[in-house]
């Protein structure tokens, strides 16, 4: 709910850039006119802009409080393995293949006014990594990766603050990840965010038994 109203509220700064673009181009005389132009194509650039960042917005959710991020469930088919991601209310299956899996996620922390008045930290799902243990395998791989989410038109705010090191004095971007841990049929897992970062539990026999042979 949160970051849908942050994504409407930059979606209105995009429709007041397309007014005072309207207002620019077709208000009054055209004095000046390449000028009014000039201007009121900028300003339509901007509202497109802005609007962009907000659609980036509303891609990232509040995290949970006290219950996991998401579960991951495998279900062997063929070479390959259909993965469940049961997120919040959402659930929606990838293939992957490989020995192990590797998740990253996107981190938003805010800071300042935005942290006083309780705006809660935000999270996206980045992509999920199957890596095989034989590099010949791995060459060979077909479905080694399975992107969650993305950014339009390269409109990314997170990468932005990340790449330019900026925060806007409100966002510190913060990047987390499961490191490779053992892919099995049947195998389910729960992954939290701990202070030390992404954490993945076994949640059935399988994958229990996955982690101790990989150990």
């Amino acid at each position: 709910m949160q970051y849908d109203a942050l994504a409407w509220a930059t979606a209105l700064l995009a429709l007041l850039a397309v007014l005072v673009a309207a207002r620019i181009l077709f208000g009054g005389q055209w004095l000046l006119g390449w000028l009014r132009g000039t201007c009121g194509l900028a300003f339509l650039g901007l509202a497109g802009l802005v609007g962009l960042v907000a659609y980036d917005l509303s891609s990232y959710a509040p995290l949970p409080q006290d219950k996991p991020l998401l579960t991951l469930s495998f279900k062997a088919d063929g070479p390959l393995y259909r993965v469940n991601l049961l997120e919040g209310g959402r659930e929606r299956s990838v293939t992957l293949e490989g020995d192990l899996w590797q998740l990253d996620a996107r981190l938003l922390q805010w800071k300042g006014l935005a942290a006083l008045i309780g705006l809660r930290p935000g999270y996206r799902l980045e992509k999920l990594t199957g890596r095989f243990l034989a590099i010949e395998q791995q060459t060979l791989a077909q479905h080694a990766r399975a992107e969650l989410a993305h950014s339009p038109y390269g409109v990314d705010l997170w990468r932005r603050l990340r790449q330019g090191q900026h925060d806007l004095l409100m966002f510190d971007a913060q990047a987390r990840r499961v490191t490779y841990l053992p892919i099995a049929d049947d195998a389910v897992y729960a992954v939290s965010l701990t202070p030390t970062g992404l954490l993945a539990q076994p949640m059935n026999q399988a994958a229990k038994q996955a982690l101790q042979d990989w150990q």
